[in-house]
Parts: structure tokens; sequence; C-alpha cells
């Protein structure tokens, strides 16, 4: 098996270089070298920059916007962004909701919806995970009741990353107690600005806000808002997870920690200690 990359994809990596290099913000890859923190205009403006260049729904299909890059295209141009210290690709809209609305939405849905993703100018967040409901999603308890043209939502759901920077959120909500859990989920779209939402800040262990909690209190989500089906969410939830876990492994954002890691060494004059490379060749 011949694991090189073909002179055609090693061209593609060296142009994806090339306009890194020349598009990229140098106050923004220094903070990203150096550990520090993102602010929301950081990743933001990286968005947009993205946005105007096609590429931040990098994983699309043609027919929405994107590429149509191969796998491993997509591989490259990760590797080199990550390594020239652009900021993570915020990955709730682009990679996250992006394929459930291209796979479950309605054509009206996707073309309200997707341009705003695929522009950088929309910031989605996630609202999956409640107090007692994390690794048993199933048992979420945020309802949604249908009145006429709307859903009441009412609940909570935490762990929200970067939801105070939420213009829209992608919800997981109960519209049925009937059955399996499983099968009284729905799948809604909702305006983060509506009345009714509060985003309350969890502290972290740094004292940094990167997570919190976010509160309906009959919140009214317009009906044209449901993904698919009503009751089929689960369905929906389980696609979006695939993307999700594929994202969260990010092995070239692991790659270019690796080498910080291998730069402070040498400058601390660690590097050349057996047992500390024994550690480093371990990662």
């Amino acid at each position: 098996m011949d694991l090189s990359f073909t002179p055609e994809e090693q061209q593609f990596r060296e142009e994806i270089r090339a306009w890194v290099k020349e598009n990229l913000p140098k106050e923004i890859s220094t903070k990203v070298h150096n550990a520090l923190e993102l602010t929301r205009d950081d990743m933001q403006t990286w968005a947009k920059i993205l946005g105007k260049k096609g590429w931040l729904g990098y994983g699309w299909p043609k027919e929405f916007g994107g590429p149509g890059w191969t796998a491993v295209q997509r591989h490259l141009f990760e590797e080199e962004t990550a390594l020239a210290g652009a900021p993570r690709i915020v990955p709730f809209g682009p990679v996250m909701v992006a394929p459930v609305i291209m796979a479950f939405g309605n054509p009206e849905q996707q073309k309200r919806f997707l341009p705003g993703i695929a522009s950088g100018e929309v910031w989605w967040s996630q609202g999956y995970s409640e107090p007692g409901s994390g690794s048993d999603l199933a048992s979420l308890k945020t309802k949604a009741e249908r009145q006429g043209d709307k859903y009441i939502v009412n609940g909570q759901k935490t762990w929200t990353t970067l939801g105070q920077y939420g213009d829209w959120m992608f919800n997981l909500v109960r519209t049925s107690s009937e059955g399996k859990p499983q099968t009284g989920i729905s799948f809604l779209l909702l305006d983060m600005k509506s009345p009714g939402v509060t985003v309350r800040p969890i502290k972290l262990l740094d004292g940094g806000h990167e997570v919190n909690e976010v509160f309906f209190d009959n919140v009214e989500v317009p009906a044209e808002n449901l993904i698919g089906e009503e009751n089929k969410g689960w369905t929906y939830a389980k696609h979006l997870l695939s993307h999700e876990r594929t994202n969260i492994a990010d092995v070239n954002r692991a790659k270019r920690e690796l080498e910080r890691l291998k730069r402070i060494a040498k400058t601390e004059g660690v590097y050349d200690d057996a047992r500390f490379r024994d550690e480093i060749a371990k990662l």
C-alpha cells in the first residue's frame, strides 16, 4: 500500500499553505502558537476570511456551496491551517448542524440557514446535554409543546460551549413522552435572542468562561424551524454526532501542540533527556 501523497495532492498542500500564509492575521496566529485565549472577534474574523474564500464549509459538497474536496484534500487543509496557527473552526455551524440541514432540512430551510453558516456571519450553539442527560442523552427533559404554528419550549441545557456568543441553537427537545425515550425527541432550530432564553456562565477551574447553562422559559419557536419530522429528532441527532466525533479527534491540532511542546522542552533544556524523549515518543 502506497501512503504517499500524489503530486497533485502535494501541489494542493502548497496552494493551501501559501493562501493561509497570506491571509491568516499574524496577531491571531501568534495567540494560537502561544496558547493564548482567543476572543470571539479572533474566531469570527478567521471564520469570515474562510467564508469569503468559500472554505469555511470545507467539507461541504459543491451542491451546497462547498469546494467538494476529497477526504485527503480536507485532511491537508486541516493540517496546513493548524500548523500555520489558525484557530480551530468553531464546529457547531459548518461541521455539525449544516450536514443535518443538508440531509434532512427542506429547501426553504437550506436557503435560509446555510448561507449564514457558510459565510461565518451566524454563530451556532449546541443544545444537547442537560443536567442528568449527558451520556444518557435520550433522557433529556427540555419540552416543546406545539401550539398552532409555533412550539413553546421550556427546560434547560448545560455545558453549552461558547453559548455566550450564540446567535442560533440547534436544540433537541421532547415533543412526546410515549414509547421509548428516543422516539419522542425533535430537532428544533432556535433563535437565541428570543424572549425567555437566558445564558448563564459556568466558570471553569482556570477561571475561564467557555461553557454555559442555557434556560428556556416559554420560548416561542416557529414550527417552520422544525427539522424533518416531529419525534424523529433522534435520527438526526445521531447523524450530527457522526460529524461531531470525527471533528473532536482533531489530529491536526494535536500535531501542532506536540510541536509546541518540543519547542518549550528545547528552550528549557530538557529535550535531550532520554526519559523525556520516551514520553514524547508515546505521544
